[in-house]
């Protein structure tokens, strides 16, 4: 990890705070890492954060690398997710009202997405990153105050997401399938899966219409009309219906 980091006492610092955030305590507040790295306040763990230099994205291939290291294995799954922090101010990068399955509802967060590496040998995170909603991207003063690259233009959640599955192809992970609900189950994560001959589980919208590729078309309604027309399986207990929220799925083979 040392080279990641400018200066020697900021990897220190970065030892110490993943120490803390690895510790048994429960809350790991600034105070408490501090005092659990035996320092009489937060200023250093504050430093590192917030004023050091160091490449955040060297580090997180540093990760995936110790990952596939680690836990490679080619019939592992990519798994793409996002997630909400909740926040109650307006200074924090990327803050805004938006809808976070943390909560449950629209409420004041960030979103952060995320890809995790899923094999037979363990899981782990291997790439993020964080989604700039275009009230953010649009304004750039306030970029430019959250310390925002001033080339950073807008992108959804679903290229975000394209973003990293193209990474972890670039950068070798061994990986045979990639799952995403249905945020990142339209679009052209589909399309550049099936180009880099990787399969997938991907949610739609149970209004999304699929239609099969032979001639004549064997399929061609919506994913809850495909659920519908399904027949009982042989000894199962309930029968095969939508999803409570109107969502459904889609898979592809390999090639």
């Amino acid at each position: 990890m040392r080279p990641v980091f400018a200066q020697e006492r900021s990897a220190v610092n970065a030892a110490l705070f993943l120490d803390g955030l690895l510790s048994e305590e429960r809350r790991k507040t600034g105070w408490m890492r501090a005092e659990a790295a035996g320092d009489p306040g937060p200023w250093r763990q504050q430093e590192l954060l917030g004023r050091d230099r160091w490449d955040a994205d060297a580090l997180r291939d540093l990760v995936r690398e110790y990952v596939v290291e680690h836990l490679a294995d080619d019939d592992a799954v990519l798994v793409i997710d996002e997630t909400g922090f909740l926040k109650q101010g307006k200074a924090s990068c990327g803050v805004a009202r938006q809808y976070t399955g943390s909560a449950g509802k629209i409420t004041n967060c960030q979103i952060g997405v995320f890809a995790a590496y899923v094999s037979p040998k363990g899981y782990a995170f291997i790439d993020r990153a964080l989604y700039l909603p275009k009230a953010w991207t649009d304004d750039s003063v306030r970029c430019k105050a959250a310390h925002v690259p001033s080339d950073t233009g807008f992108a959804t959640k679903r290229q975000l997401a394209a973003r990293m599955i193209a990474r972890a192809i670039t950068s070798g992970v061994p990986f045979r399938w990639v799952a995403a609900d249905t945020v990142y189950g339209v679009g052209d994560i589909k399309r550049d899966l099936r180009r880099a001959t990787k399969g997938y589980v991907l949610g739609v919208d149970a209004a999304h219409v699929f239609r099969s590729w032979d001639k004549p078309r064997r399929i061609a309604a919506t994913a809850k009309g495909i659920a519908e027309a399904l027949e009982r399986p042989t000894g199962s207990v309930c029968p095969l219906e939508p999803e409570p929220r109107g969502r459904g799925c889609m898979t592809g083979g390999l090639s």
